[in-house]
């Protein structure tokens, strides 16, 4: 599965620095880890099964940064199934 923009734009607000993050998008449940500027970098989609745990796909994000802070690269890559 691909992800569309508007899932990208959402997983592009900033969130809780250091935190993992429950959330919902299209029918679908998401759980965002998110490193300690509140930028997510950890994607798991899919749907929650009793445990809490998602069964689906795993993303993760690419985040480059020049000298001065600016990001340059911002990329995210499916990394395989999340059981």
């Amino acid at each position: 599965m691909k992800l569309n923009e508007t899932l990208i734009r959402k997983l592009g607000q900033p969130y809780l620095p250091s935190a993992m993050v429950e959330s919902t998008f299209r029918g679908l449940d998401l759980s965002i880890k998110t490193n300690e500027l509140g930028n997510a970098v950890l994607l798991f989609i899919g749907k929650r099964n009793a445990n809490g745990a998602i069964k689906g796909e795993r993303y993760a994000r690419t985040l480059k940064y020049d000298r001065s802070g600016k990001v340059i690269k911002d990329h995210w890559e499916l990394k395989g199934k999340a059981t």
